[in-house]
């Protein structure tokens, strides 16, 4: 008589050891791949700009192959168009100038779509010093943070060559957050629910504290993931984050009168130092 053999078993994973947390997707839409090369939408502008890619590249127009859409009514979108944020799926989708009008109002399709702003605003000043910043428990010192309007949680959200790391930012560390901004920004309403972002980046010694479009952090997010390079990201890395802080268009700085900034001399010195 044949002997049955006992298929094998694999050993338990200890309780101990927590699974890892996946990345929230490559991108949070693949759309959104193009975002890595397109420069900040600038407030007040209207019309086209040439694509940073040239004329006649296929993601370059709104009428060439391969051109950008509106993810509503699949009309042809310029390069330069505005966003929706999808609050239950807690993704972005590219919106032509009629569908965007169509949800300027937070009420407006039943909350499902909300219309991201065009508000930049640099704060100066120490909003977030040393002590806070280790009690938000962000391991890293590039990050940006969001309140989510129904359930009031707050995440932190870590651009990476994995694309976007996310996680939950401690509700009494987050209020004394929400204190340095209005001691910062008293003229400044705070990065509103669901579409604005606190951007801040401490990296090399830098302190840059920045509210936000969510879709600028998306942005971010794409120039990390395509330029990463290595254990550090090696240097075209930072240039390329160093040009997206220089490209925040922003309308004024909130706080006292802002130093120089320091992204030109802080990508050299990563420059040299790799």
């Amino acid at each position: 008589m044949a002997e049955t053999v006992p298929a094998s078993v694999p050993p338990p994973t200890p309780a101990s050891v927590p699974p890892p947390t996946p990345p929230v997707g490559p991108f949070p839409a693949p759309r959104l791949r193009r975002l890595a090369l397109r420069p900040a939408h600038r407030a007040g502008r209207s019309g086209t700009r040439e694509s940073p890619s040239g004329p006649g590249n296929p993601g370059g127009g709104p009428g060439g192959p391969g051109g950008e859409r509106c993810d509503l009514c699949s009309q042809p979108l310029p390069s330069e168009h505005r966003h929706l944020l999808d609050i239950r799926a807690d993704a972005v989708s590219c919106a032509c100038r009629a569908c965007a009008l169509l949800f300027d109002r937070r009420e407006a399709g039943g909350a499902h779509y909300r219309l991201l702003p065009l508000r930049r605003v640099r704060l100066t000043g120490e909003v977030l010093d040393d002590a806070l910043w280790a009690g938000l428990g962000v391991p890293v010192g590039l990050a940006f943070f969001t309140r989510a309007g129904e359930s009031g949680e707050v995440r932190a959200g870590y651009p990476s060559p994995m694309g976007l790391l996310r996680a939950t930012v401690d509700p009494h560390h987050w209020h004394e957050v929400e204190s340095g901004l209005a001691a910062c920004a008293p003229d400044s309403a705070a990065p509103a629910d669901d579409v604005e972002a606190l951007l801040v980046d401490r990296t090399e010694g830098v302190r840059e504290h920045w509210i936000v479009p969510l879709d600028d952090c998306y942005r971010l997010t794409a120039v990390v993931r395509a330029h990463w390079r290595g254990l550090n990201g090696g240097p075209e890395v930072w240039r390329h984050i160093g040009d997206f802080f220089r490209s925040l268009p922003a309308g004024r700085a909130a706080g006292p009168s802002p130093p120089p900034h320091p992204t030109a001399s802080r990508s050299a010195t990563r420059k040299e130092a790799s």
